[in-house]
């Protein structure tokens, strides 16, 4: 068994500030490390982290250092994908020093594990909140999807393309989301998205193809689906999503990861537990 831990949304500002004036984000984002690194004993082969995009707030040089030194304490390699509110530019000077960060061009790789395959693609359009992958970008995925015959794949992007029933964050989905789509439905192995943006634990089905989206490490974005809502954040705990592949079922099993500190774990049963009679 082999996986990966996605990460997706950490909005790291300068040291002192506030994402939207209200979200210290840092403090989760040292809690999902603090997390992983307590709970990896305990998980089977995750041999990577994947962070889908806006990793930062505003895309600034000091934000992209805060965020790579916090990261760095990360018992795990670990990748990283444009969203946003991220400046493609200065994302790759901070990591240029990284096997996978190409030198120019969208931001995209490849990451084999063992029984599958993940392809990161960028679709950060500079100066919108709505996303697109470029020409380039799915070039690089038909050829590496002729590449892999019908090992079981995964796509990585920042945005979805499944609408989640708040406007605000629909309306600035993935705007070519049909072309991935149906090279995903025409793949003849195993294919799933899995992406972030929405600040919001979801998952549909495309045709054949799974598409989930993991939750921000910091705030959520506001539950609200009318019409007129004003698009808004809420302080709900944190969450990341552990990706694992199970060679016996040839299927790829996801879980959700709270990011906080809590009890536990206590046995179900112990030795000297006993059973107490509830009257009827």
């Amino acid at each position: 068994m082999s996986g990966f831990i996605q990460l997706t949304d950490t909005h790291i500002v300068a040291e002192g500030q506030l994402a939207y004036g209200r979200s210290e984000t840092a403090g989760p984002l040292r809690q999902a490390i603090a997390t992983l690194n307590d709970q990896l004993p305990a998980i089977t082969e995750v041999e990577c982290v994947i962070v889908t995009g806006d990793l930062t707030d505003h895309g600034s040089e000091q934000e992209y250092k805060r965020f790579r030194y916090i990261m760095d304490v990360l018992a795990l390699p670990y990748l990283v994908l444009p969203g946003n509110h991220d400046h493609r530019e200065r994302l790759r000077a901070t990591f240029a020093d990284c096997a996978w960060m190409p030198h120019h061009g969208p931001i995209q790789w490849r990451r084999d594990f063992s029984g599958f395959c993940v392809i990161g693609l960028d679709t950060l359009v500079e100066g919108e909140h709505y996303g697109m992958i470029d020409a380039d970008g799915l070039a690089f995925l038909d050829n590496n999807l002729a590449e892999l015959g019908k090992t079981p794949v995964i796509v990585a992007t920042h945005h979805p393309w499944l609408h989640s029933g708040i406007q605000a964050m629909d309306d600035n989905n993935l705007r070519n989301g049909q072309q991935l789509m149906e090279r995903l439905e025409a793949y003849p192995g195993p294919a799933r998205m899995i992406s972030g943006h929405v600040h919001r634990a979801l998952t549909t089905q495309i045709g054949n193809v799974l598409c989930q989206v993991s939750p921000s490490t910091c705030h959520a974005v506001h539950l609200d689906q009318r019409a007129d809502s004003a698009n808004s954040l809420v302080m709900e705990p944190g969450a990341m999503t552990l990706y694992q592949f199970r060679k016996s079922q040839q299927t790829i099993v996801s879980n959700q990861m709270a990011i906080s500190q809590f009890e536990g774990p206590w046995p179900f049963e112990q030795e000297d537990a006993r059973v107490i009679a509830t009257p009827a």
